[in-house]
């Protein structure tokens, strides 16, 4: 048997200037999740509850929550909503948050994508992950004006 590509994930790690509660609520809570990604969010952020991220009306991403733990850890299966190289369910995303230098190391991994995807993803990823960054750091900085 071979298994080729099937070891193949996205691995970034991004520090990010907020304590990992903030950096945490980015996952869960739609109001927020919209702020770095997607324009249309639908959260159910409990395990085994769905979500649904419409990114520019035409690409929405779907998958459900597998494992929560608050502040710490994020894992949630992910696909395309009409996709058939990644459907929704077929690959895995984790996020996880460690406290680091007064932030957060936030560690990102993308598990079970297809070779000829992982591309894509990576662009997709290097787009996104910058921009939780800014809008976790923006709600941080927010908080702590005087």
């Amino acid at each position: 048997m071979e298994t080729m590509n099937n070891n193949e994930a996205i691995k970034k790690e991004i520090f990010i200037a907020c304590r990992p509660e903030t950096l945490f609520s980015f996952f869960t809570d739609p109001d927020k999740l919209v702020r770095w990604m997607g324009q249309n969010v639908l959260l159910d952020p409990s395990i085994g509850g769905k979500f649904r991220i419409d990114l520019n009306g035409s690409d929405v991403a779907m998958g459900e929550y597998k494992e929560i733990t608050p502040n710490e850890k994020v894992v949630m299966t992910w696909g395309w909503e009409r996709s058939k190289a990644v459907p929704p369910g077929s690959s895995t995303v984790e996020f996880k948050l460690t406290p680091k230098d007064n932030g957060t190391l936030l560690e990102f991994t993308h598990y079970d994508l297809p070779a000829a995807e992982i591309a894509d993803h990576v662009k997709g990823w290097t787009h996104f992950l910058p921009r939780i960054q800014l809008a976790a750091e923006g709600v941080s900085s927010s908080e702590h004006a005087k």
